[in-house]
Formats: structure tokens, C-alpha cells, sequence
């Protein structure tokens, strides 16, 4: 068989023949193949397992790693939680530091407001107060003298508001003030200002008038506007004032000329009466510097003992007897010699000093009339004239009770006398001072009877002793119809009341004799004497009087 056919026998897949030894080939090669495919799962197993534990490395390594991404996350949470905590607190701070800043922004505001408010306005009425004045005077003087017109200037001042803060307290004071601006700030145009000085001084400023005649009318306005009682508390006050009325250019060129003029003018209202108004005029100068001599001259007249008292008598008109004296006071002035009360007793109400000077007039008349009975003089009743600051002082009762004990005079010697305007001012507070006043025993008289402008009620209601009828009434009764009804009503209301009735300012025998057929119990008056001094009213007493 050539190998050609072996080669296609072993092809076609006959059976191998035996090798030498007489083995089979094919149990070797299996054998072989189960060798290598062993080394092979070996090898594959352990690169399995080689491969298994660099994935399980792998993992812990990445469980490592979560894990610390984990704590960084939970730290960057933890730090993040943390700032956005403190920008919240430093949120809310800045707002807390906003809004204080706002409220103490308008903290200051408001102190920079009131400030203001205190520099230009005063504080109890809310009216402009002496700056804001000033700047609005220059003003209203700048443009009428580009416009070539007037404008008007009233000092106004309020008669004797200081008795009302000596008998009912400053708070009193202070709520009539009040009153006081409200109705001036009610009679006067917008274009007007109303300032208050201080005190109970008032300045009205008219920019803006015609003639001077306007600057009168708003005079009379604010009188008539000031007139009515003012109804405070359970008091009914009474209360007038004084005006003073300067015109631009005519009285100045300045404000602070303006204003002096317009005071200057005030002051002369005063001494022609009060509540009433005066234009400035040049004269009124020399009087204000004479007031003002007067007035320092006042304060050391006191303690220098210049004042004396003159004593006028009163007549018993059926018996033509003494029955009594008026004290009435006087000035020995050093250089102008004997002065009136008219001439310094307004000044003396003015700058305050009326208080201690009523006090001396009071005990002094006191010691007088002891003295005259202890002369052994016929007993007689001593008037004194209480003025409206007297009356109202808060201890008034109480230092005519020291005088009489000082004296050692006996209260039914000593008579009061009284104006209506007194009696009128504070109706509530006068009832209880005019009883603490009887209850001393002291006599109770209504001076200038009829003159007032009051109700005959409190005739009723007062425990008044005496109706002095007023001069005015007695030197026109015998060629006037009316004053001659007045005197005899007068007369005839007090014999109906059981009172006393004088007339004051008799003059003529005429006179005398239409008083006594008409029963008139007393009068006083240069027919029967003028007032004299304490040595000569003694020689009266002593020699006696009949008329």
C-alpha cells in the first residue's frame, strides 16, 4: 500500500493502528488536553479570583470613598446649615439696626421739629412768640416800603392779669392766657400775626392797612372781643386791656422802634383808664421817661418813708357830725414834692409794688385810729380803699386781721372799701374772702356805686354794709334829669336793703340839701373839708362839725 492510500485510508477513517508498544495514541492526547485546559480553569480561576479581589478592593476602596464623600457632605451641610444660620442672624440684625436707625432718624426729626417749633413759637398759646415776630416785622417793613404803604403795629397788655395769678394761682393765669389768644387769634384776617411777648403782653402786627383807622377798628374788635367773661373752671374772669398803636413809616422806620412806640403808647392807654386803645404821639415819649423815674423811684420810697396818708371826713348828714374818715394816700416825693395817688398808684399796680404799698396804707391807717382814741378823740370809723391786687391775694383776710391785732383796734372801727370791678372779678373765690372778712367783724363798703358793670344780685348775696354813691352821679345830679333818678334809686335800693348810703364828691350847699330830702345818711367832699393830714383831721374831731 503506498502512502498515498494509507494517507486516504487514515482520511476515510480507519481505525488508527497501534503504535510499538502496542498502545493507542488517542488516551495521551486527552489526557494532554485535560492537562492544559486544567492549568487553563486554574489559571482562570485565579485570575478570576485575582480579578475579584481587585473588585472587591475596588469597592471598599469606593465604599471608602462614599463613605468619605458621605462625612464631606455631612461636614459641608453641617458648615453650609451653619453660614446660612449666621446670615440669618446677620440678616435679622441689619434689619433690627435698619429700623433703629429709622426711628432714632426720626427721633431726631422730631427734636430738630420741636426745636424749631421752641425758637419760633411760644409754648402755652401756640402763637408766634418775640422772634418769630421780629422776623415777620422786618419783613412786612421791607415790603411796605417797596409798595409805599403803611402797616400797624398793637402792643396790647392785659390790666391787672397779675391779680389773677396772685388770688387763683399761675394754672389760672396760664388758662386765661390761653383764653386771652384764642379770641384774639379769632378777630384778626390770616394775614395778620398775633405773637405773644411774654407775661401777659401781646403784639398784633397789620401788615397790610390803608389808613391808621383801620389799625382802630381792629383795636375795638379786640377789645369788644375781650370783653365777655371768660368761663374757666368754675370762675367767670373778667379781664381787659390796655393798646398801644404805632404806624409805619409815620413812628418808625424798624421794628424795634415800632415796638417801643407802640409800648410807649400802651402805657399811656393805662394811665387814661385802661381797656382802651392810644396812637403814639411824640409826647408820650417825655411821659414814658418820667414813668420810668417814678417807677424806680417807687421802689425805695417804702423803706425811705416817704408815703404819708390824708385823712377826708365823712358827714352825717341829719346831725352834720363827724362820723368818719377816708384814708386816702400820698407821696412825699423828694424832688416833685406831694404826689396824688393818680400819679404813681397805676405805676405801683403795673410793676407790683401796690401789694406791700396796700399793706403800709392799711396798717398805718390802723395805728392812726388807735391812736386817735387813745387821744381820747370821739370814736370813728376809718375807710380804707382795697385794691383789686389787695383783695385778691390769697392771704388778704389774714393781713387785715394782723393789722387790726397789731393796732390793737377793734374791727367794728375799720371799713373796707370796694369797687364793683373788685367785686365782680371772680364772683365764686370774693363771696368767701368778703365772709372770712365779716367774720372778723370789719365793716364792708361798695365804693363808686353804679359805675360798674355788674348785677345788683350780688347786693343780695354779699354781706355788704355800705352804698357810696359815685361823684360822677352827685356833681350832675342838680342839672340832669337821669343822674338825679340815679342818686335817688340809689338811696332808696340801699334803705330797702338796710344799708348805709354816702355820697362821695359833694361840693355845694345845693347839693347837701337835695341829699338830705332824700335821706341820705353821710357824705364826703371838699364842701365839708379836703382830705388833710393826721394832726389837723385831730383838731376837726376835736372841735367838731356841723354844715
Amino acid at each position: 500500500m503506498s502512502n498515498q492510500d494509507k494517507d486516504a485510508a487514515s482520511d476515510a477513517g480507519e481505525p488508527d493502528a497501534p503504535d510499538q508498544a502496542g498502545t493507542r495514541r488517542e488516551p495521551s492526547i486527552a489526557a494532554a488536553d485535560e492537562a492544559v485546559l486544567s492549568r487553563e480553569k486554574s489559571a482562570a480561576v485565579r485570575e478570576n479570583a485575582a480579578h475579584a479581589r481587585e473588585g472587591e478592593a475596588r469597592i471598599r476602596e469606593a465604599s471608602a470613598t462614599l463613605r468619605e464623600w458621605d462625612l464631606r457632605s455631612d461636614e459641608t451641610q453641617a458648615a453650609s446649615d451653619d453660614r446660612i444660620s449666621r446670615l440669618q442672624q446677620a440678616n435679622e440684625h441689619l434689619v433690627i439696626a435698619t429700623l433703629e436707625a429709622s426711628v432714632m432718624a426720626e427721633e431726631i426729626q422730631a427734636a430738630k421739629d420741636k426745636l424749631e417749633y421752641l425758637v419760633h413759637y411760644d409754648t402755652l398759646t401756640g402763637l408766634p412768640n418775640r422772634a418769630l415776630l421780629q422776623d415777620r416785622l422786618g419783613q412786612a417793613i421791607e415790603l411796605a416800603r417797596r409798595q409805599g404803604r403803611q402797616l400797624a403795629l398793637m402792643f396790647m397788655d392785659l390790666d391787672q392779669f397779675k391779680h389773677v395769678n396772685d388770688s387763683l394761682g399761675h394754672p389760672m393765669g396760664d388758662q386765661l392766657l390761653q383764653s386771652v389768644a384764642q379770641r384774639l387769634v379769632g378777630c384778626v384776617r390770616q394775614s395778620d400775626t398775633v405773637s405773644r411777648q411774654g407775661g401777659d403782653e401781646f403784639v398784633l402786627l397789620l401788615p397790610y392797612i390803608e389808613h391808621a383807622e383801620d389799625a382802630a377798628l381792629s383795636a375795638q374788635k379786640v377789645l369788644a372781643a375781650l370783653a365777655p367773661p371768660h368761663h374757666l373752671d368754675e370762675h367767670d374772669l373778667h379781664i381787659g386791656a390796655s393798646i398801644g398803636i404805632s404806624i409805619y413809616p409815620n413812628d418808625g422806620r424798624d421794628a424795634e422802634t415800632l415796638i417801643k412806640c407802640a409800648d410807649t403808647a400802651m402805657y399811656d392807654a393805662k394811665e387814661s383808664g385802661r381797656n382802651t386803645y392810644k396812637f403814639f404821639e411824640p409826647r408820650m415819649n417825655a411821659q414814658a421817661v418820667q414813668r420810668q423815674s417814678i417807677e424806680a423811684s417807687l421802689r425805695l420810697a417804702l423803706e425811705r418813708q416817704e408815703f404819708v396818708l390824708h385823712y377826708q371826713p365823712k358827714i352825717d348828714l341829719q346831725r352834720g357830725t363827724t362820723t368818719g374818715v377816708e384814708a386816702l394816700i400820698r407821696w412825699q416825693h423828694p424832688q416833685r414834692g406831694l404826689l396824688a395817688p393818680a400819679q404813681f398808684v397805676p405805676i405801683a399796680e403795673d410793676c407790683g409794688l401796690i401789694l406791700p404799698i396796700g399793706r403800709w396804707v392799711l396798717r398805718e391807717a390802723c395805728n392812726q385810729a388807735q391812736a386817735w382814741l387813745q387821744a381820747g378823740l370821739p370814736p370813728i370809723t376809718i375807710s380804707v380803699n382795697a385794691s383789686t391786687p389787695e383783695f385778691h391775694a390769697v392771704d388778704y383776710p389774714e393781713n387785715v386781721g394782723a393789722a387790726l391785732e397789731a393796732a390793737h383796734l377793734e374791727p367794728r372801727y375799720l371799713e373796707l372799701d370796694l369797687t364793683e370791678s373788685v367785686l365782680m372779678r371772680d364772683v365764686a373765690s370774693t363771696e368767701s374772702v368778703l365772709h372770712a372778712l365779716a367774720d372778723l367783724g370789719v365793716k364792708l363798703a361798695v365804693d363808686d356805686f353804679g359805675t360798674g358793670y355788674s348785677s345788683l344780685s350780688y347786693l343780695r348775696k354779699y354781706p355788704i354794709d355800705t352804698l357810696k354813691i359815685d361823684q360822677s352821679f352827685v356833681n350832675r345830679m342838680l342839672g340832669n334829669a337821669d343822674d338825679a333818678a340815679i342818686v335817688s334809686a340809689v338811696i332808696s335800693l340801699a334803705k330797702s336793703l338796710r344799708l348805709r348810703v354816702i355820697a362821695e364828691g359833694v361840693e355845694t350847699f345845693e347839693q347837701v340839701q337835695f341829699l338830705r330830702a332824700r335821706h341820705c345818711d353821710e357824705a364826703q367832699g371838699y364842701y365839708f373839708g379836703r382830705p388833710v393830714a393826721a394832726e389837723a383831721l385831730a383838731t376837726l374831731l376835736q372841735a367838731g362839725t356841723a354844715h
